[in-house]
């Protein structure tokens, strides 16, 4: 819960003791209310029982899929709580301490880029070694024609390697499966679940991408790999874990969910960097795709760690050039040269780029709707325990063994072509043999039986015209496409880039064939152009897209071609339905704030969606009743309304959060008079007192021990309130007040009353106000688009 003015009811499923805020609380009905407000003195009470909004409520889902089970979810206070222990704090600031601050920003930014660049390579090497070596026992069998030895080699490989992927997902860290993007893009638009960015995550992204990616799927280490990057930089931004027995006190900077925003995008950045060796297009990425707010100095650092990630990756594969890395080989930074081919091209390539746009465009929003449905479909699943989830992965795992091993052998044996720089009919490179005689290679095998990397590199490859035959490009495009489609929403770590590559750059050199007879491209050039529009289709990237495509072949003449196939793609694609990301989002039930207002709120103010019961307290309050609302109530912000004699009349003094209320509650600054006690509080506490703890530090309302003599006592709040909130007048538009809450990066919005005479303050908005399920069905005759 966010604010007063939100749900009163989020029940936390899991019980988890690290819940930062989840409590588990039950709805007030109107007696409850009451009786709650029975022992307030008279003022206090003409406040709070006026009708505010008791009966319209706000029933949004406070649950969330995350990975691949549901969370309790909360918002983020990206807000700076202006009160009088921060101004305090900010006046008596030293310049050193300023500098420590800012140095600290830095040092942390080449942490997260060392340690993402650290785990993308690692993750290189070991999926390269693992799936080398297995590919090379069924390469080493089927020469010797052990057929089914072969087979049951690849075969006992492959479920092993899942299976062991699908148990550290489904016993140690459930919100690692899946791509990670999602939950990394819904927390910098300000929501928070447990786990999203824990250590245990973390861990299981790392290995559980490996094992996923060695085990055949058609699945790709990139996306886990953004999700890998946040996890590092919220481990290093919070300062550590104390459930882990790992805390850094000089991280005390950083005690709130700004900066670690900030942090966190560099993270994102730093993961697209390692998965796709693009330093520039992970910033880019961060900035078009994960980051809801945005400013130059956090462009700059993004920049610096993307910089140190590309740095790390250049080192480790130069070690690699002399042959210590095993069966890495002697990559680069390029991961696809195709930069051989000469791009020069003429009107009809233009016809052939814009028919690959249309095509990405169609393929890609059909796509975006099958995931949805497989996705939903396999929630059901997944729900009924671990011991599901290990099965359908372990049978997703046979059905892609199946099509990898047995498709190969509807393919006939091509003759290897002449004058080739490379052997052919060998176990490594573009021309795998398997059950083909010497000087012979099987097409599809060359496809199906390799990493989705190396297949990419053989699609990618130029001047091969034909090395692959339609039919093999029909089948291997029609089996990627599924695959990909039923793969993705199993528990294990899985991205979406490699397996839209693969299909996409399969379709790129079909349209090739069909116009090589007037274009002049190279069937490369037609295989990255067709990957590019799929990515487009798909995932309605542009910018980041197009830099990390030329990132990762080193071809700059051909940005011009990219950027018209992307633009294509995204505006058919646009038309049918929205990206995948944001499917997923929506579907996984995540709060996200658009950056646009829908239209129907053009029509409604924003007192016409505030929700109750709206609890408020006096500038200084009962302990008693303090600690009554927030173990009755999931409220994380109330107003707090000054009131004679301490005032003329009354006025809202501001909001205060219910973690700070926590905090002092447990250290009993109270008085037996109501009278302001605001000095002795700044005297005795600390700006940083009142910080964000990590995951698992903060302080919880059962562990409140309080006794019924200082039940009677009363807490000055005015040092720890928020005295400048944002507030919008009760007349605004819903529209206007949904933009300014996503700019502003808001938990709380106040809405005050237009007239004088009335309360000071009608209701506190919060993302879930907004939230069309929410508008809608306090207004079911408006229309939810256009």
């Amino acid at each position: 819960m966010d604010g007063a003015g939100a749900e009163a009811g989020n029940s936390n499923q899991n019980g988890d003791t690290n819940d930062l805020e989840n409590e588990g609380f039950s709805f007030l009905d109107g007696k409850e209310i009451q009786r709650y407000w029975s022992g307030i003195s008279e003022k206090s009470m003409s406040i709070s029982t006026e009708p505010f909004l008791t009966q319209r409520r706000n029933t949004t889902s406070q649950i969330a899929i995350v990975g691949a089970t549901p969370c309790s979810i909360e918002s983020l206070d990206y807000e700076i709580v202006e009160n009088e222990l921060f101004k305090q704090d900010w006046r008596s600031r030293k310049k050193a301490q300023v500098f420590q601050y800012i140095a600290l920003k830095w040092a942390l930014a080449l942490l997260i880029g060392l340690g993402t660049g650290l785990v993308g390579f690692f993750n290189n090497i070991a999926v390269e070694n693992i799936a080398g070596f297995k590919l090379l026992l069924t390469s080493d069998l089927m020469n010797q024609k052990k057929y089914f030895k072969a087979f049951a080699a690849y075969a006992g490989c492959n479920i092993g390697l899942a299976t062991a992927a699908a148990a550290l997902c489904a016993f140690i860290a459930p919100a690692a499966a899946g791509s990670g993007i999602p939950e990394v893009k819904a927390y910098l638009n300000g929501i928070d679940a447990h786990s999203i960015l824990a250590p245990s995550t973390l861990f299981v992204k790392i290995f559980g991408s490996i094992l996923a990616v060695s085990a055949g799927f058609v699945v790709g280490k990139e996306g886990p790999m953004v999700h890998t990057g946040a996890c590092i930089a919220s481990l290093l931004g919070q300062g550590g874990s104390r459930k882990y027995h790992l805390t850094w006190s000089w991280l005390r900077y950083f005690k709130n969910d700004k900066d670690r925003r900030d942090l966190i995008t560099c993270g994102a950045a730093a993961g697209v960097a390692a998965a796709f060796r693009a330093p520039v297009g992970g910033v880019l990425f961060a900035l078009e795709e994960a980051a809801s707010w945005w400013r130059s100095a956090l462009l700059w650092r993004t920049f610096f760690t993307t910089a140190v990630v590309a740095i790390v990756l250049r080192a480790f594969i130069e070690y690699c050039w002399t042959g210590k890395c095993g069966l890495f080989g002697q990559g680069g930074l390029i991961m696809y040269d195709v930069s051989a081919a000469r791009a020069a091209y003429t009107a009809p390539d233009l016809l052939a780029v814009l028919f690959l746009g249309v095509i990405g465009g169609v393929f890609g929003s059909l796509y975006n709707y099958l995931v949805d449905k497989v996705l939903r479909t396999y929630s059901i699943i997944n729900e009924k325990g671990a011991n599901f989830k290990i099965i359908l992965v372990v049978s997703i795992c046979i059905l892609t063994t199946c099509f990898s091993f047995g498709l190969p052998w509807i393919s006939k044996c091509i003759a290897c072509p002449t004058g080739l720089d490379v052997a052919c009919s060998t176990e490594s490179g573009n021309f795998k043999r398997f059950q083909c005689q010497s000087g012979y290679y099987n097409d599809l095998a060359s496809l199906f039986l390799n990493t989705n990397d190396d297949a990419i590199r053989n699609l990618f490859s130029t001047s091969t015209k034909n090395e692959f035959r339609i039919s093999s490009l029909f089948i291997f495009f029609a089996a990627i496409y599924c695959l990909g489609i039923v793969t993705y929403g199993i528990a294990v770590p899985s991205g979406l880039f490699i397996p839209v590559i693969l299909a996409g750059s399969c379709y790129g050199r079909l349209v090739g064939r069909l116009f090589q007879s007037v274009s002049k491209l190279d069937m490369g050039l037609f295989a990255l152009l067709g990957a590019a529009s799929f990515l487009g289709g798909t995932m309605r990237m542009t910018v980041s897209l197009c830099v990390i495509l030329l990132e990762l072949t080193s071809d700059l003449l051909l940005l011009p071609l990219v950027m018209l196939v992307l633009l294509v793609s995204k505006t058919v694609a646009d038309s049918f339905n929205k990206g995948v990301y944001d499917q997923i989002v929506k579907m996984k039930g995540l709060p996200y704030m658009e950056a646009h207002a829908e239209p129907y709120m053009k029509n409604l103010a924003a007192g016409d969606v505030v929700s109750g019961p709206l609890i408020t307290f006096s500038g200084i309050e009962k302990v008693g009743n303090i600690l009554h609302a927030l173990r009755t109530t999931g409220h994380n912000g109330f107003p707090v309304i000054d009131e004679p004699p301490f005032t003329e009349a009354l006025e809202l003094c501001g909001l205060v959060l219910r973690s700070h209320l926590l905090v002092l509650l447990k250290r009993k600054c109270f008085s037996s008079d109501k009278v302001d006690c605001g000095r002795e509080i700044l005297e005795k506490y600390a700006a940083l007192d009142f910080g964000k703890a990590g995951a698992g530090k903060g302080e919880k309302v059962e562990d409140l021990d309080i006794d019924e003599e200082e039940m009677e006592m009363y807490v000055d709040l005015h040092p720890i309130v928020n005295t400048s909130p944002y507030t919008v007048v009760e007349t605004m538009s819903l529209a206007k007040a949904a933009i300014l809450f996503r700019q502003l990066g808001l938990r709380h919005m106040c809405v005050v009353p237009k007239s004088p005479g009335r309360p000071p303050i009608v209701g506190i908005l919060t993302r879930h106000d907004f939230m069309p399920e929410h508008v809608l069905g306090l207004y079911p005759h408006m229309k939810p688009h256009k």
